[in-house]
């Protein structure tokens, strides 16, 4: 009997000592949650549930482990094979096993005293904005039906040039915004002024389409006693893409990996909000803003964003793998520090590739799983040369058959359009020049082989 007693207390002794050596929230769970997870997974944020405490991680212990076993999270989509991204959201090996054994162990809480210091957030945001500028009124979105896109124009009453080192977007309902681009409209600029709301402030629509049977535009509809929609701005100086929201793009800052760069908005600019809203079956109100961080010193570079963007296309309905191109030219020398693709429904991989003066060829990014869900922005860990003469060129692929859950028709071509149905082909990047360049100069565009609708 004492030898039984005493075999009992050795397993009871190895429980207890395998239970604290074991996987524990507060020790081990929730600095990787810190580093990977809390900012989408918090209160106000894309994510809809929090991380940032035991009590509301610990229902999710083993949807987390089936979420990072099939690398759905933390969301990244960029094949390691090329390029090297400072955002990088993937889970180390260690990681990825300290969240399972979590699981697996019974998601144990463990001792307050491990917990690393809490992160701090600003309320509301994730950059500290010097200044935040808002839709002057709300926008009511109705439950049902087709919007196109609203634009509302919003003097910034800066008196003098400003420099900006980051900016963010908040919209008031995410659960009704697609997207949200904020441009820069410089004075003397004609973009928009021929299309102007009923009311300083409020909403307006300055291009709308005549659609076919399925959403599809099928033309513009000039305005009354309009120029032709879209064609407000010619004639003088352009305007500049400051901001973004959609999801999975994060707050944006323009002095990494550059230091000593940033956007420029020129005195007296306005901002041009626009907006694009899906209906869910809900009526709701929005109300979005943008957060900006103004430069500490004048800057030694200009940060611009661009774009390789194709708009003639048809992809024949139920073809699983319709190839796409677009392209740009580097007129000017150029450090290139960022990438973002941006295609809809029918996406399915986007590669982007320098093809430089002297003939060779170099994968920057590579996606060959798309997700319309995540709309991720890739920022280079160090900044990537591009020589004058340097050409961005675009590959991607649509799959318009059945076999791609997220299609909304398969049976029908699809062309270029704003709607989430139709289809965009579009490769985002951002350079950094020297402060003097002027934009219209760093970059030639191909020209299109026929209009646009």
């Amino acid at each position: 009997m004492r030898l039984l007693i005493l075999g009992l207390g050795c397993v009871g002794l190895a429980a207890a000592a395998s239970t604290e050596k074991g996987v524990t929230f507060d020790r081990d769970v929730l600095p990787v949650l810190q580093a990977k997870c809390q900012g989408c997974h918090r209160p106000g944020e894309v994510a809809p549930m929090s991380f940032m405490s035991y009590q509301e991680t610990r229902p999710w212990a083993k949807a987390i482990k089936t979420a990072v076993l099939s690398k759905k999270m933390p969301p990244w989509f960029a094949d390691a094979k090329y390029g090297h991204f400072q955002n990088d959201r993937r889970l180390s090996d260690a990681e990825l096993k300290t969240l399972v054994s979590w699981a697996d162990g019974g998601a144990p809480e463990g001792d307050a005293k491990d917990k690393p210091a809490p992160l701090q957030f600003t309320e509301g945001w994730n950059i500290k904005p010097d200044v935040v500028v808002s839709m002057p009124k709300p926008f009511d979105v109705p439950a049902t039906g087709i919007l196109e896109y609203q634009y509302v124009v919003v003097p910034t009453h800066f008196e003098k040039d400003m420099w900006v080192t980051a900016t963010e977007v908040r919209p008031g309902d995410r659960k009704v915004m697609h997207h949200v681009l904020i441009y820069v409209r410089p004075p003397g600029s004609n973009y928009l002024r021929d299309a102007q709301p009923a009311e300083p402030g409020e909403a307006f629509v300055p291009v709308r389409y005549e659609r076919d049977a399925n959403g599809a535009a099928i033309r513009r509809i000039p305005p009354p006693g309009g120029q032709p929609a879209g064609q407000q701005q010619r004639g003088g100086p352009g305007i500049e893409l400051l901001s973004a929201f959609a999801p999975g793009l994060q707050a944006q800052h323009f002095d990494s990996p550059v230091e000593g760069a940033a956007k420029f908005v020129p005195a007296g600019s306005d901002l041009v909000f626009q907006l694009h809203y899906t209906t869910n079956g809900k009526a709701a109100s929005d109300q979005t803003k943008v957060g900006f961080v103004f430069a500490k010193e004048p800057p030694k570079y200009r940060y611009l964003t661009a774009d390789a963007t194709q708009r003639d296309f048809e992809i024949p309905a139920n073809d699983p793998n319709y190839e796409t191109h677009s392209s740009i030219t580097f007129n000017s020398p150029a450090q290139l520090v960022w990438l973002m693709p941006h295609m809809h429904l029918r996406g399915k991989d986007f590669l982007f590739q320098a093809v430089y003066p002297t003939g060779e060829t170099e994968t920057l990014l590579s996606v060959p799983n798309y997700n319309f869900g995540w709309q991720l922005g890739y920022e280079e860990t160090k900044p990537l040369m591009m020589p004058k003469g340097t050409k961005i060129e675009c590959t991607a692929h649509h799959d318009n058959s059945a076999n791609n859950a997220a299609n909304p028709n398969p049976n029908v071509p699809v062309r270029w359009g704003d709607q989430s149905w139709e289809e965009m082909m579009m490769g985002f990047f951002s350079v950094v020049v020297d402060v003097g360049v002027k934009p219209q100069d760093v970059l030639v565009r191909p020209q299109p082989r026929r209009p646009a609708l």
